[in-house]
């Protein structure tokens, strides 16, 4: 493994009642976490490709963490998402570096599939500074269930040298959605829009 990782954090939350109605089944998010080293902390380089490489190891590594957390087989992944923060000696770019030109591939094998592009975010902070993972149905757009978010908050990371990356995962949408739409099971998952 490329990525010199210091901690993996994986947690799962389950929704039970929403409004003092019951949900059932409990609407699930899967999040998990990898804080690394930034191998460009402190200085400026044109090649980020490092850095690509480690956002292919951590889509597959964190998505199977995902699914293993919520103990379901990878098909039943019905949204994922993906976020990265660096911390003060990095750049955006560096988080963007992670999470666009190939995290998607591996990640997506994780979770058997997902024709939708996998909703992102990125940001600079410190420890303790919340980031919020943005959540798609991961085959169709459309799926307006599916539109959710999760944060993720670590007390000692990122630290000024380190980049923090989440990837979420649910096994459905937000609880009691009732905002219209395209449903989970009318999406086709042909164009990953419908």
């Amino acid at each position: 493994m490329t990525a010199d990782i210091r901690k993996i954090s994986v947690w799962v939350e389950e929704t039970l009642k929403e409004s003092g109605r019951s949900i059932s089944p409990a609407s699930r998010k899967a999040v998990a976490v990898a804080v690394i080293a930034n191998p460009f902390a402190g200085r400026y380089a044109d090649d980020l490709s490092i850095l690509m490489d480690i956002g292919e190891e951590l889509g597959g590594l964190l998505g199977r963490r995902c699914v293993e957390a919520l103990g379901i087989d990878p098909e039943r992944v019905q949204s994922y998402g993906k976020a990265a923060m660096v911390g003060e000696a990095g750049e955006l770019e560096h988080a963007a570096a992670i999470l666009h030109p190939k995290l998607g591939a591996p990640l997506r094998a994780a979770v058997g599939g997902g024709a939708a592009l996998v909703p992102s975010s990125k940001k600079m902070g410190g420890p303790g500074q919340v980031l919020d993972v943005p959540l798609g149905h991961k085959d169709a757009a459309y799926v307006r269930s599916h539109f959710d978010a999760i944060e993720v908050r670590l007390n000692d990371s990122p630290r000024a040298g380190e980049i923090l990356v989440a990837v979420a995962l649910t096994d459905g949408g937000r609880p009691l959605a009732r905002v219209g739409g395209l449903t989970h099971g009318e999406a086709e998952g042909k164009d990953g829009l419908r």
